[in-house]
């Protein structure tokens, strides 16, 4: 029995990159290819993505996302390194979340 759960438990393990998200850029594809795309991203919450998109204008970063509604800060970080912003290679991947961080008192900064 535990041996059957430790393979268990190893092929969960490997499989992780099956269920990574697929490259989309956000300001362009329609529901059901960001449903496809993006982990955690249903067909609900892809229509809520191209919803905001038409009322909006296109997202300038990957973090306007967490305005949509159902799309929380996990959801956007599972998915950052699959979202896509423009067509050309500099701007295309999201940018990483940026260091709320302060710097400390005295550390000559």
């Amino acid at each position: 029995m535990r041996m059957k759960l430790i393979a268990l438990l190893t092929g969960l393990a490997l499989a992780g990159h099956a269920f990574a998200s697929t490259p989309v850029n956000i300001n362009k594809a329609d529901a059901s290819t960001l449903a496809h795309s993006l982990d955690g991203v249903g067909m609900s919450k892809a229509e809520a993505i191209v919803a905001f998109r038409t009322e909006h204008g296109p997202f300038k970063s990957a973090d306007d996302l967490t305005q949509v509604k159902g799309i929380g800060p996990a959801t956007l970080e599972r998915n950052r390194d699959a979202i896509l912003l423009g067509d050309s290679p500099a701007d295309t991947k999201a940018a990483p979340a940026k260091s709320k961080s302060k710097p400390v008192k005295g550390s000559g900064e």
